[in-house]
């Protein structure tokens, strides 16, 4: 699979980093495709590319080495809220702008432009918000798995991914809610 390969180019295979990831991003693209086949059954012929769907989702990530968040292993200089937009530049350097914009509309419950710019983030202010189907699931998938050695291996709870997004405000939870009932159908 091209994500292996993509992964492999920039990780080091060897690294603790790189073992961290792939079981993160594992675990999410196997949430992601149970939630599509839930998708299907619900209702059946759904548009959801499932190829692509595991494929960006083992990519969703890719960005988080440029990140300085040591408590997941992450040695670089950028704050950890950029990792989307980092995986996207990476993506798009590889000939997969599909796959770049997973990697940025994936954080949180999605960010808008106006959180960029009332909160001051460090991101280009403009809409970070899940549009495709598949940019959906991997946003709510992802929010399942945490990539915390202690925590890695345990899916969270509904009540706890709303208790972590509660923190950002009613906008954000409600946002949050709202795609959890769009992917999940309850």
């Amino acid at each position: 699979m091209k994500a292996w390969s993509i992964l492999q180019r920039h990780y080091d295979p060897s690294s603790e980093l790189f073992e961290r990831l792939v079981i993160h991003s594992v675990l999410v693209a196997r949430k992601a495709r149970e939630i599509a086949e839930r998708c299907f059954e619900r209702e059946p012929g759904a548009a959801i590319d499932l190829d692509f769907l595991v494929e960006a989702a083992l990519l969703h990530d890719i960005g988080i080495k440029g990140c300085n968040a040591p408590e997941i292993l992450c040695t670089g200089t950028e704050p950890y809220i950029r990792h989307g937009v980092l995986g996207r530049k990476i993506l798009e350097d590889e000939g997969l702008p599909r796959h770049a914009l997973v990697c940025e509309r994936h954080t949180g419950a999605g960010i808008t432009m106006e959180e960029v710019v009332l909160q001051n983030l460090p991101i280009p202010p403009r809409d970070y918000l899940p549009i495709s189907i598949e940019e959906k699931i991997i946003c709510v998938a992802d929010k399942f798995f945490s990539k915390d050695r202690d925590k890695i291996w345990k899916e969270k709870s509904s009540r706890k991914i709303e208790k972590s997004l509660g923190k950002y405000g009613p906008a954000v939870l409600e946002r949050w809610q709202k795609l959890r009932r769009e992917v999940l159908g309850d």
